[in-house]
């Protein structure tokens, strides 16, 4: 039987427009915030607003979350009021954060416990991609579940991968973030070097963007950065925290990862200025910073 009821717990800068998908797409949606306001736009359009995530998952057979970090999802998962005591057995939990991987399968655990299938599907493509329901997602956990569940994958992204089991979406975003981080950085030096060398930047990106070394990064947030345009579609410090994962899960395999120890160390500058909360495309100012070019750091935000 088909799924109609579908729960969403979190409605920050990408769960807000994934829940908005799913309603546009004919769903019956119960939704929950920790600041309520935010699903106002929800409701106005036919949402339910519920007291808790338990109350979330009680009023449905699929229950998707989408938060800041491990322990946002063991709270809204596992804590008081949370989405396991409201779920019912036969139903499906999708976890759309990036957490760590170990996480991700404690989680499921607990699940399973209670017969519940839990889906780790991490996502990718940034707020553009959310808004336009395009966005790339990894799916680990069971493969019945995830059939089960490719509809509604279908609502809010494009590309939905079953990556493996329990844990692997989440091991296939870090390797995301590896190749999203060096991306930024590739697009950030060749703003700089443009820059410096007295060619505009913009036309610079037009070509490049066009050519081999074309890149998401380069396409969507290098006219950004160029603008001095830095409102957050994925905020630095959300970055850092997936870098910090990263770094966690490459000490526990024994994988040298020299490039995002750098991307990480170039944002923590930019955290100890106090930017923490601007979009990623910021990076290219921890260049100008290298580079003693203060000036150039100040004519990006003028």
């Amino acid at each position: 039987m088909a799924i109609q009821n579908v729960g969403f717990v979190g409605l920050g800068i990408m769960g807000e427009p994934m829940a908005q998908n799913l309603l546009t797409t004919g769903y019956t949606l119960t939704v929950w915030n920790r600041s309520p306001e935010k699903a106002d736009a929800l409701v106005s359009n036919g949402a339910t607003l519920a007291g808790s995530p338990a109350e979330v998952a009680a009023a449905s057979d699929v229950t998707i979350s989408c938060v800041s970090d491990s322990p946002d999802v063991q709270a809204v998962a596992l804590g008081p009021g949370g989405i396991l005591e409201g779920a019912s057995a036969g139903s499906v939990y999708i976890d759309c954060s990036t957490i760590a991987p170990t996480v991700a399968r404690e989680v499921a655990g607990a699940f399973a416990g209670r017969n519940v299938e839990m889906l780790d599907a991490p996502i990718s493509g940034g707020d553009v991609g959310a808004r336009a329901g395009t966005l790339a997602i990894m799916v680990g956990g069971g493969h019945e579940a995830y059939t089960r569940c490719e509809p509604i994958f279908q609502a809010m992204g494009k590309t939905i991968v079953h990556v493996g089991p329990s844990g692997a979406g989440q091991v296939v975003k870090l390797c995301n973030q590896v190749a999203g981080g060096l991306n930024l950085l590739a697009m950030a030096e060749a703003i700089t070097l443009a820059r410096r060398a007295g060619v505009e930047p913009a036309k610079m990106l037009e070509v490049v963007g066009a050519g081999a070394a074309s890149s998401w990064m380069l396409s969507n947030l290098g006219p950004r950065a160029v603008n001095g345009d830095f409102e957050p579609g994925f905020m630095v410090e959300l970055m850092q925290k997936d870098l910090r994962l990263v770094a966690e899960s490459a000490t526990e395999t024994q994988t040298p990862l020299p490039g995002s120890a750098l991307v990480q160390q170039l944002f923590r500058a930019l955290e100890a200025r106090g930017r923490g909360r601007d979009g990623t495309q910021a990076i290219v100012d921890a260049l100008a910073i290298l580079a003693g070019d203060e000036r150039g750091e100040n004519e990006a935000r003028s």
